[in-house]
């Protein structure tokens, strides 16, 4: 039987062959995967030896990764915000710029007396969680026109507990929103220009929904819909958090002049990219 240093850097020839960005990294996290242990046992145990069964999961998890599946789909989960996330083909996989709309929409809420929020495109709901499991006294709602998606969103709430504070349903961003104002309303809408596909991998184009992606012309499609109207649904002097792409600032800022928003700051993710737009109703 092969043990894992050997089968670690054969299987890294065949990613890296595939196209794989940092073939033995995730060769070795494949194979922790696949034998059910940690990255420290990996390390120190190079001469373990798989069993057949171990053998044939790893070799179905590499056949995989070289066609270019996320390794997100391939073990089943994603962490985000320090929670494991359930995901699946066909709900946009969560990704860490969005971090940086969570930590800003946890410290918002976690001021507020009675914290609301509303979250528009929930997807696996690693957003809508993240924030109630870090503000005790939050109730959130989530809306997603998947039903694919509002039932893994389901299945995260219960696995991290805060089902009981998270009401979901179908609407088409506001279309279904019938459980009154908010104190915020957070989304991660599709934000990508229908013209860029070519530009994007393969574990994106081939894996995740289209309709989590782009968003028109120029990308700000739903954006702007969000942000035409979101102030029907927010308390008065509450918060709307958007995450944008590349680009769109200037754009996106241009949305909010007139007398509804008393405030509109746009926030830097850890590449320098402005990424969350924090606006407040007037």
């Amino acid at each position: 039987m092969a043990n894992i240093a050997s089968t670690i850097a054969s299987a890294a020839k065949r990613l890296e062959a595939g196209g794989v960005a940092q073939p033995r990294r995730e060769s070795a996290s494949l194979i922790a995967f696949s034998i059910g242990r940690d990255a420290a046992f990996i390390i120190a145990h190079p001469e373990y030896e798989l069993t057949l069964v171990e053998a044939a999961k790893f070799e179905d998890a590499v056949v995989r990764r070289a066609g270019r599946e996320p390794f997100q789909l391939i073990v089943g989960k994603q962490e985000f915000y320090g929670l494991d996330f359930e995901v699946e083909a066909g709900v946009l996989i969560p990704r860490p710029e969005t971090e940086l709309l969570v930590e800003k929409a946890i410290q918002i809420l976690g001021e507020m007396e009675q914290p609301t929020f509303l979250e528009v495109g929930v997807g696996t709901g690693c957003i809508a969680i993240s924030i109630l499991d870090h503000v005790i006294a939050a109730k959130g709602t989530g809306v997603d026109i998947s039903d694919r998606a509002l039932a893994l969103a389901r299945r995260n709430a219960e696995r991290h507990g805060v089902s009981d504070r998270m009401t979901l349903q179908r609407s088409d961003l506001f279309e279904g929103v019938e459980n009154g104002k908010f104190g915020m309303i957070v989304s991660n809408p599709p934000y990508i220009p229908d013209g860029d596909s070519r530009q994007l991998q393969p574990e994106v184009i081939d894996y995740d929904p289209p309709e989590a992606l782009f968003a028109g012309e120029d990308g700000l499609d739903l954006i702007r819909r969000i942000v035409a109207e979101s102030p029907r649904y927010l308390d008065a002097a509450g918060y709307l958090l958007i995450e944008i792409g590349h680009g769109q600032a200037g754009s996106v800022k241009e949305m909010f002049a007139g007398g509804l928003w008393t405030s509109v700051d746009i926030l830097d993710d850890l590449q320098g990219i402005p990424r969350t737009v924090v606006a407040r109703r007037a």
